[in-house]
């Protein structure tokens, strides 16, 4: 029997939130829980801009290593960091119930005028192109670093505005003046989620989990993150996904983006909300709806990098 679970995350304010929240979790099953905090590449490296990284886990491969040498039993993260393709012998068995899923923009002053020359940060690619396709006018800087740090550099700049996460800003109840939810913009697949990974044959544990896991919220990622899969997707492609179940219904949306921001695929469904096959349902109407041309695009953007 269980007795005590070694949690493993990173060292910000938000990633020892969501463990802390994990951690209340399982200790309300009666079993001790410890916080250990691991540094990740993605925190030690707070210039470049994600998509240049050019692979997938920057945030999540050195947790994945602690659970693969046993250092930690399981760790917390926020589901959208976690590449499609888990590490080997990795699994995924509990997923918390979505918070937000909205992207924000947080401006400098109130009455901003989008019809200016802006200048808005962010470092996310999908963030970028479809701020860019709506705003073609304006212009994109990089922003990295935790939410505290993200904040701090907007006021220090000279930026009009910064595109965050709804989810991370209320989980650390930070409010802020400024803010508008963007609600035409799309989200990241299991953007709002918080997941834990574990060793896949660790029986007995990973049963615990699924005690604890919103199956719904399970659902509808899973499905955002099959979508993704199929897209051949991750960090460095703007693509979004965004599924919730509303009477019974799956609303599935999704987009993808050319780098210049010019061309946007997107589509919508509603399926049964048990529907296994939503996502490569939505993967087909949006190759015939442009999707196709525009992962060509980017696969010869690849092929040149």
């Amino acid at each position: 029997m269980i007795s005590k679970i070694k949690i493993g995350t990173r060292k910000s304010k938000l990633a020892l939130w969501q463990a802390n929240y994990a951690k209340k979790k399982i200790e309300t099953l009666g079993i001790e829980c410890e916080i250990i905090k691991i540094k990740s590449e993605g925190d030690v490296n707070q210039i470049t801009p994600l998509y240049d990284f050019g692979v997938s886990g920057i945030f999540t491969k050195s947790l994945d290593q602690a659970l693969l040498n046993n250092t930690i039993d399981i760790a917390v993260h926020s589901y959208k960091d976690v590449p499609v393709n888990l590490a080997a012998n990795l699994s995924i068995h509990c997923v918390f119930k979505r918070a937000s899923s909205k992207d924000i923009v947080v401006l400098k002053s109130k009455n901003i005028d989008f019809k200016k020359n802006l200048t808005i940060a962010t470092s996310s690619i999908r963030r970028k192109t479809q701020w860019l396709n709506k705003y073609p006018h304006h212009k994109i800087v990089s922003l990295r670093g935790n939410v505290e740090s993200r904040i701090k550099k907007l006021e220090k700049n000279d930026w009009d505005g910064a595109i965050f996460a709804k989810a991370g800003l209320d989980r650390l109840s930070i409010s802020l003046e400024n803010k508008m939810i963007l609600d035409w913009m799309i989200p990241s697949a299991a953007q709002g989620a918080v997941a834990i990974t574990s060793r896949s044959n660790e029986k007995e544990l990973n049963n615990l989990l699924r005690s604890i896991s919103c199956n719904s919220t399970f659902h509808c990622v899973s499905q955002e993150r099959e979508f993704l899969k199929l897209m051949n997707g991750g960090c460095s492609v703007p693509i979004s996904a965004f599924a919730k179940i509303e009477n019974n219904k799956l609303y599935f949306k999704a987009s993808v983006s050319s780098l210049d921001s010019k061309n946007i695929a997107t589509v919508e469904d509603t399926f049964d909300s048990s529907d296994l096959e939503a996502s490569k349902k939505i993967f087909r109407k949006i190759l015939k709806n442009g999707g196709e041309k525009i992962l060509r695009e980017l696969k010869k953007e690849n092929e040149k990098n």
